[in-house]
């Protein structure tokens, strides 16, 4: 391929896109080390915990482990569809993807070995549904990318990806175990981890709102190929919520099902709301709303 000119050279950056806004957060809220977090006293209360508890805990580091990992490796395709478009300000966002997922995958690994002392194999929680999206779904979407960069390519991999994995998984998951340590107070340090994560993720998950309203906007016809792969993922997606409670009874720290479901649910058509929206909007209207969403909010 042969360049005939460079976007920044005939043009300033445009410093009010969206994906500048998320970069810029980025810069102020992302740059944090794992390695940096004290994680003493969580040693010190996983000892206290009973052995129901610590396979709960273990249970649900180890499926955040093992997802951080996935998309970590799968992400490539998409930073490089957006750059082969030349897309500067969104690859430029999107280069912060990579840097944080890794990240996660580093303080996860701290979790399981300077706080558990486990560094065993926990494949043992991998359940089918859980399969079905990690091992299936999320790597066949972002790699499709590497041959298909169509519009609706990047529609399945960003929901795949953004709304499903991220929007739908990762978030309750969060919350539920940010819930069980902030209401039993117990693990600072992981706390503090998992409060920063989610800060990551939430900027995570704004570009692709904006990415998949961008493609909607441009042709309202595509919003078929959100409905098919949502369709296609979102059953078994709460279905993992599903495996993980089915495992206990009772479940410990007295977390509920249908907390987190309608949690994860509420989560996932708050966003598929904008995003349907943006069927009869125009590119200059789906920039404003991203916008003013991101201004708002400061996490």
């Amino acid at each position: 391929m042969t360049r005939k000119s460079y976007a920044t050279t005939s043009r300033r950056l445009q410093r009010s896109a969206p994906a500048m806004r998320l970069f810029e957060k980025a810069k102020r809220l992302g740059i944090w080390n794992p390695s940096d977090i004290d994680m003493a006293q969580d040693g010190m209360d996983w000892q206290q915990l009973d052995s129901a508890e610590k396979t709960v805990m273990l249970h649900l580091t180890s499926l955040f482990q093992a997802g951080e990992e996935a998309v970590t490796l799968d992400l490539l395709p998409l930073i490089g569809a957006i750059a082969q478009e030349g897309r500067i300000e969104e690859e430029m966002y999107l280069t912060t993807f990579l840097w944080e997922e890794a990240k996660h995958v580093d303080f996860f690994n701290r979790v399981l070995c300077d706080v558990f002392g486990h560094d065993g194999d926990l494949s043992e929680f991998i359940d089918d549904n859980y399969r079905l999206i990690f091992f299936d779904a999320l790597p066949t979407a972002l790699h499709a990318l590497q041959t298909d960069r169509s519009p609706a390519a990047q529609l399945r991999a960003s929901v795949t990806y953004n709304m499903i994995v991220e929007g739908v998984l990762a978030e309750t998951g969060y919350q539920a175990y940010f819930t069980v340590l902030e209401r039993n107070n117990l693990m600072p340090g992981v706390r503090e981890g998992v409060r920063l994560l989610k800060q990551d993720e939430s900027r995570h998950i704004a570009y692709g709102v904006y990415l998949i309203s961008r493609l909607v906007a441009a042709d309202p016809a595509l919003w078929a190929v959100v409905e098919e792969t949502m369709n296609a993922l979102l059953m078994p997606t709460l279905a993992v919520i599903g495996d993980i409670f089915g495992r206990y009874d009772p479940m410990p720290f007295g977390l509920t099902e249908d907390e987190f479901v309608a949690y994860a649910l509420g989560q996932f058509q708050k966003r598929i709301g904008r995003i349907e929206s943006a069927r009869t909007a125009s590119l200059d209207e789906i920039e404003t709303v991203t916008r003013i969403v991101i201004d708002a909010d400061d996490a």
